[in-house]
């Protein structure tokens, strides 16, 4: 059985290229809507480039902290086309 932490991490390892999703939609599709804070809590432990941390934003639309610095998440998000300057 996967622990809260695998989930969390399979949801946002399968977040495609220039899509995001909600701190609160990623612990829903982990299994516990409420756990919002302990996936940020999981997402700023991990250090593995293949899981895609900066694709999960805050529910307010804006970025949110990540473990890179919050610049390098804008700039990755920029890249991907998921903030656009327009």
């Amino acid at each position: 059985m996967k622990t809260f932490r695998q989930k969390v991490l399979d949801v946002v390892f399968k977040i495609p290229k220039g899509k995001t999703l909600t701190y609160r939609e990623v612990a829903k599709r982990a299994g516990s809507e409420r756990a919002c804070r302990a996936v940020g809590n999981i997402l700023n432990k991990n250090y593995n480039p293949k899981i895609p941390c900066h694709r999960v934003v805050r529910s307010d639309g804006t970025t949110g902290g990540y473990n890179r610095g919050t610049k390098t998440k804008i700039q990755l998000l920029r890249a991907e086309g998921a903030i656009r300057d327009d």
